[in-house]
């Protein structure tokens, strides 16, 4: 029996390690990548590290217990029951000389400024190693990497599977005209088969200009990196772009702390914030925003409009489906939020002051 049970374990190990060699698992950073990661003061003992201590799961439970939670509490609404009422603009004929933003559900954004095309956390395949373990809520898969028009920019805050898809990458592959991403997160790409030479890694406030008069700069986030076993060899970052129509910020997937009250000093006016609300959980607070430190990030960051992402598509997270729309629509009527809640595809015209939403969930 003790034979047998070993075998099995060797055989199970032996089959999730090969599972692993896929190519969608991507690259750790070697040679010259790596070299550059050792000369930043955020990657210390072999990892980056956050600016304030951070633990990953913050409750009594072990791991196994807080996994087991996981999996297997239920949770009444975690999914909707039917479809959501999203809209499927069609980006590629739409006036690229018309600024605005798509939300195309959890943080994946399609942007149009100053005649520049621009796609953030584009995961529109799976969220997943294994596509069927987390399915899109009913009516929110409405977009493909097929219906993407050619991308002058490519924005990537970090290597997590529901940020980095490695089907939707292939697709953009020979499609994209530059990449942005935080250090390390190019070693997936390129290994993709992405061209080096269109691929800019930058670390925390580091920034590059770029056409149509954009400045984008690379912000610090409170998070975690890492698509297998290991963790923390590439960074994770937010964005401020910078432009004639103000200065628009991507929080990324970050826990509070002290970085947006520096964001607000450095940058002054914050024309749209678009934050992380969603997939949230009390066992690891530190790494994404549970509500009341999302409002305490708005609070600081006192944006002219507020928009809120990693919602409404995935369930990664024991929270109903509803309750992070919910909790930020209380909390802007309470503490008088600027909150914009646009729909899966409905476009943001950022030149349009009068544009109105509807509470659609």
């Amino acid at each position: 029996m003790i034979f047998t049970i070993t075998g099995l374990i060797v055989l199970l190990a032996a089959a999730v390690w090969i599972f692993m060699q896929q190519p969608m698992f991507g690259k750790l950073p070697e040679g010259s990548r790596l070299e550059r990661i050792r000369q930043s003061p955020h990657y210390k003992n072999g990892q980056f590290q956050n600016q304030s201590p951070t633990q990953m799961l913050v409750s009594d439970k072990s791991k196994v217990r807080a996994l087991w939670d996981f999996m297997f509490i239920r949770v009444k609404d975690l999914r909707p029951s039917q479809k959501l009422p999203a809209v499927k603009t069609d980006l590629k004929n739409l006036d690229r000389n018309e600024d605005l933003v798509v939300w195309m559900g959890h943080s994946s954004l399609y942007l149009q400024i100053n005649g520049k095309r621009i796609l953030t956390d584009p995961v529109l395949v799976s969220a997943s190693p294994v596509a069927f373990v987390n399915k899109a809520y009913p009516g929110t898969g409405i977009y493909r990497p097929d219906d993407m028009p050619d991308i002058d920019y490519l924005l990537i805050t970090h290597d997590h599977w529901d940020h980095l898809d490695y089907k939707t990458m292939l697709n953009l592959k020979g499609r994209t005209g530059k990449v942005i991403c935080p250090l390390g997160v190019g070693a997936h790409l390129e290994y993709w088969g992405f061209d080096p030479a269109i691929i800019t890694e930058l670390d925390w406030n580091e920034d590059v200009q770029l056409e149509g008069g954009i400045h984008l700069t690379a912000l610090p986030a409170r998070h975690f990196s890492g698509r297998g076993i290991s963790s923390n060899h590439s960074l994770w970052a937010g964005y401020m772009l910078q432009s004639a129509l103000g200065n628009i910020y991507l929080s990324g997937d970050t826990g509070y702390d002290s970085h947006f009250r520096k964001i607000k000093e450095q940058f002054g006016t914050i024309d749209l914030a678009i934050m992380e609300n969603g997939q949230y959980n009390e066992d690891w607070k530190y790494i994404h925003l549970i509500p009341e430190d999302l409002v305490k990030a708005v609070e600081e960051l006192k944006p002219a409009k507020l928009m809120t992402v990693h919602n409404s598509k995935y369930a990664l997270a024991r929270h109903p489906w509803y309750e992070p729309l919910d909790k930020i629509y209380e909390a802007s009527a309470q503490h008088q939020f600027p909150l914009i809640t646009p729909r899966i595809g409905e476009p943001v015209r950022l030149k349009d002051s009068t544009q109105t939403f509807s509470k659609w969930w």
